[in-house]
């Protein structure tokens, strides 16, 4: 397939399209700055983007360049849509109208100028701590504003696909990590351990779904292959480590500990406060052997990253 790629600097679309470059498909990929001059990881998850796939730069999904760049080729075969607006995402006050307006800009007229293209196909990025995704508790509320962005942007997008006669495609995340991801939870406690410090888990009552992001890839690869052209919706919510943060964090030390030769010391905190609803998981649970995916290998390929 011919791919038009947005978000590829991103922890995920870094994973996402080397997949699908891996498996043959010719992937175009567009960033938003020149490639050199991105910063820490994502700048080094941009290097080894553009060594794999081209690079559009200064362009954003629906600007002019977007449209140009569709218009520029015979054909597509499919747009995956990973990019969202993210600017403050942590913040309560995160700008939710800003952020759609982004996420859809000139909606219309890039579905149109994919039509004209014989592109029949849409995958969108959907988060599991969106409003409704998933299983869990206190009624799928989305996780903050930044979330709520996230389903606003599905609706819209579903509408428009809708009317376009597209096959759309949601391909749910949970919790990915992995090598050349920011530095989160996982992260954190590499790094401490590192130091010689037991590393504190402040929220081990929170049961969410880890998932290593290769399998996740895996996922998203076999997914996007398997749309139909014909109009329609599919979507899929792969599962990892479903338990709560405090067991998945006595799992990943257990796997770093001996392959990093460290002391991976824990502190499970008493958690009082749940701002956050206490289960939220996918439910879609993977087949590794039929991705051709090895659990044992995950590891191994992590703890060699975080060794370099």
């Amino acid at each position: 397939m011919r791919v038009l790629f947005t978000g590829g600097s991103s922890f995920t679309g870094y994973w996402f399209v080397q997949e699908l470059v891996r498996s043959g498909h010719e992937v175009v990929s567009i960033l938003r700055r020149p490639v050199g001059s991105y910063q820490g990881r994502r700048a080094e998850r941009v290097a080894r983007l553009s060594e794999l796939c081209e690079c559009v730069s200064g362009v954003c999904f629906g600007d002019e360049g977007f449209l140009d760049l569709i218009a520029r080729e015979k054909s597509w075969d499919l747009l995956c849509h990973h990019a969202a607006y993210m600017t403050d995402y942590r913040s309560p006050d995160f700008d939710v109208a800003a952020a759609l307006a982004a996420n859809t800009a000139n909606l219309r007229a890039v579905l149109g100028a994919l039509g004209e293209r014989n592109c029949r196909k849409l995958v969108v990025t959907g988060s599991v701590f969106e409003s409704g995704e998933g299983a869990g508790s206190e009624g799928l509320p989305a996780f903050s504003p930044y979330g709520l962005s996230k389903a606003f942007t599905w609706e819209f997008i579903r509408h428009h696909a809708a009317s376009a006669n597209l096959r759309l495609g949601k391909f749910v995340i949970p919790n990915p990590f992995g090598p050349y991801e920011e530095e989160r939870f996982t992260a954190y406690l590499v790094r401490t351990w590192a130091a010689g410090e037991a590393a504190s888990v402040k929220t081990p009552a929170y049961v969410r779904d880890n998932i290593h992001v290769s399998l996740l890839a895996r996922a998203y690869l076999r997914f996007v292959e398997g749309l139909p052209a014909e109009p329609g919706l599919e979507r899929l919510g792969p599962s990892g480590y479903v338990e709560s943060q405090g067991a998945f964090a006595q799992r990943f030390a257990g796997e770093m500990g001996p392959r990093l030769d460290m002391r991976c010391e824990l502190e499970l905190e008493n958690q009082v406060e749940f701002p956050e609803p206490r289960v939220r998981i996918n439910v879609d649970v993977l087949d590794a052997s039929e991705l051709d995916w090895s659990e044992e290998q995950a590891w191994d390929e992590l703890a060699e990253y975080y060794r370099r």
